[in-house]
């Protein structure tokens, strides 16, 4: 089983959870990327997620290929677009597996493909006023 968003409404973690729930599964991890306060030594006030037209279908991608491995149940992976605030969660990743070990790295290997595949950028605003596009893939 497979869920996939990019949206910008709030994220819910438990429902990512429920989604992959699988009685064959003995482990549940999940993984929420929250809005930190600084980045890089500079304090952070603000940030807005801007995503291609394809970071849905990229998503979706990612999420599959993680699916197709026999040790994996279930995969939900969601990332928010527009603004957020402090402490506001931008990213989801649930797995569901029989056993924790292989939980953990599915998780893992998951958030960092995100990370790397997505074609998302951060804009984050500083304290003093500047301003910073970041480009996550």
């Amino acid at each position: 089983m497979i869920h996939t968003e990019v949206t910008s409404e709030p994220l819910d973690v438990a429902a990512h959870e429920k989604f992959v729930a699988d009685s064959r599964g003995g482990a549940v991890v999940t993984f929420r990327g929250v809005v930190r306060d600084h980045d890089h030594g500079r304090q952070v006030t603000s940030l807005e997620y801007e995503g291609h037209p394809t970071a849905a279908a990229i998503l979706a991608e990612v999420a599959a290929e993680l699916a197709a491995d026999p040790a994996v149940y279930a995969v939900a992976v969601s990332h928010r677009i527009g603004p957020l605030e402090i402490g506001d969660v931008a990213l989801v990743a649930a797995v569901c597996t029989a056993h924790r070990g292989a939980a953990f790295e599915a998780c893992a290997r998951l958030v960092d493909e995100v990370k790397a595949r997505l074609p998302i950028w951060k804009r984050q605003t500083f304290t003093d006023g500047t301003e910073e596009w970041v480009n996550c893939p």
